[in-house]
């Protein structure tokens, strides 16, 4: 019998890439072997999104070419719009099987239990949900830093936001079994670690007294050979004095925060249905500073919520540049079915949502590189992630990070690593040996795009 092959792409955010690592852990203990999504296979896993209208139809496309490559295979369907809208997505050509978020663990056999022509639906009311779904949380190959998930679901109910819909109700990971996955991750030889979860903030709420994210960091800290651990995304109000002040203490965290702002204008945040103004963001951000000298702190914002008029733009631009932050992601404002604001008046044409995020986006260039210009001179100790392969045609390298587009100078031949430091900014240096995976003590000369280049210092 020949070896069975099993393909899978995803889509959207770092909770959804964990997960795919996740399943494909869970075909490799079935005996499966995991191939390029281009390539032929028994079947094919589509992680989708549902965050804007484009993962939707991305995923609709990526449906389509999984059964191009392989019309024999089974195709199925996971992830955020497999959750919300599972009768849509089995009526995409091809579509074998549909994974809700309650049923990822049972995926391999589901898949083995299909016939073709004879669709499954295994999705359930997610905000009946209670407990934390507990997949491998150790496959990360091919990664340099290791993300493990420790919080599920979300009950903000933002008034753009389908996610609460798609990932249900507040679910926290077990501390010892978050201990155990960070243990495992270290003795596996990675040096980082990155949490991560819908509503990471939130995490414990749903638990008994006594636990909460900050007693959960303590314990985890004390871990033998963690080097760095870095928090993803936390809200805004979930950022407390108390955690502050543990992370202050220094290694293993990482000076680096990711605070969704979303709007930097107190209407637009009002309607948004969001838990601050942009008064209680500043002095959040001064507060981080305080702690956290030279930490970077990174953002998402919003362009185009029904409503914006120029007034409101032009207020979130200049809170923006006030607040200086060393990264912005920025998207544009997508109607999504269920949610109050896709019913909202004043919805925002496309032509000028483009126009708005392209402005942000050369904003959020600029920050970027001011934050990065104050690290010139310095030593920084650099997590490497890969080798970067330059020579005649390939000597510039352009920086794709989500703060800009700009042609980074590089060496004309040799080797060139990439990698973050821990307040996150991302560095390219020459080297003669194989440094990936490595903390690597790199001088920084100059600007590269919006990070920095410099060379290594052999001690």
């Amino acid at each position: 019998m020949s070896e069975k092959k099993v393909a899978l792409t995803t889509l959207g955010c770092k909770v959804n890439q964990y997960e795919s690592a996740a399943l494909e852990e869970l075909f490799r203990r079935r005996g499966y072997r995991v191939v390029d999504f281009d390539s032929p296979a028994d079947v094919y896993i589509i992680n989708t999104c549902t965050v804007t209208h484009l993962g939707d139809r991305k995923s609709r496309q990526l449906i389509r070419r999984a059964g191009r490559t392989n019309p024999e295979a089974v195709v199925a369907v996971t992830g955020c719009y497999a959750q919300t809208a599972p009768d849509e997505v089995l009526k995409v050509e091809g579509v074998d099987l549909v994974v809700g978020a309650g049923h990822r663990a049972d995926i391999v056999d589901l898949v083995e239990s299909v016939s073709k022509g004879n669709q499954i639906k295994a999705v359930e009311d997610i905000a009946r949900c209670r407990e934390f779904e507990e997949l491998p949380g150790e496959s990360h190959q091919g990664r340099v830093r290791a993300f493990l998930k420790i919080q599920e679901g979300c009950e903000n109910y933002c008034a753009y936001c389908i996610i609460p819909y798609a990932r249900g109700p507040l679910r926290s990971r077990a501390p010892e079994n978050v201990l155990d996955g960070v243990r495992s991750l270290v003795a596996r030889g990675f040096k980082e670690v990155v949490l991560t979860g819908i509503h990471t903030g939130a995490y414990g709420r749903d638990k008994h007294e006594g636990v909460n994210l900050v007693r959960l960091l303590a314990s985890l800290a004390n871990v033998p050979g963690l080097v760095r651990l870095r928090l993803s995304s936390l809200e805004p109000n979930d950022i407390t004095p108390e955690l502050l002040d543990l992370m202050a203490e220094g290694p293993p965290f990482c000076r680096h925060l990711h605070i969704p702002l979303q709007s930097g204008d107190d209407y637009i945040l009002k309607r948004m249905r969001r838990r601050y103004d942009t008064n209680f963001f500043r002095r959040l951000a001064a507060g981080v500073r305080d702690k956290l000298p030279e930490a970077g702190i990174t953002t998402d914002i919003m362009v185009g919520f029904p409503g914006e008029e120029d007034e409101h733009f032009r207020n979130g631009c200049a809170f923006v540049r006030e607040m200086r932050f060393s990264a912005l992601h920025v998207f544009k404002y997508s109607p999504r079915r269920g949610t109050p604001a896709a019913e909202f008046p004043g919805q925002v044409d496309p032509r000028v949502k483009e126009m708005r995020s392209r402005e942000l986006i050369n904003i959020g260039y600029a920050l970027a590189r001011s934050f990065a210009a104050r690290h010139l001179d310095k030593i920084l100790p650099v997590l490497v992630e890969q080798a970067v392969d330059v020579g005649e045609d390939s000597s510039r390298r352009v920086d794709q990070s989500s703060s800009g587009g700009d042609a980074a100078e590089l060496p004309a031949a040799g080797e060139v690593y990439e990698g973050l430091t821990d307040n996150y900014i991302r560095v390219f240096f020459p080297a003669r040996e194989k440094w990936r995976g490595q903390l690597a003590d790199v001088k920084v000369t100059a600007l590269s795009g919006a990070g920095l280049k410099g060379r290594i210092i052999y001690k």
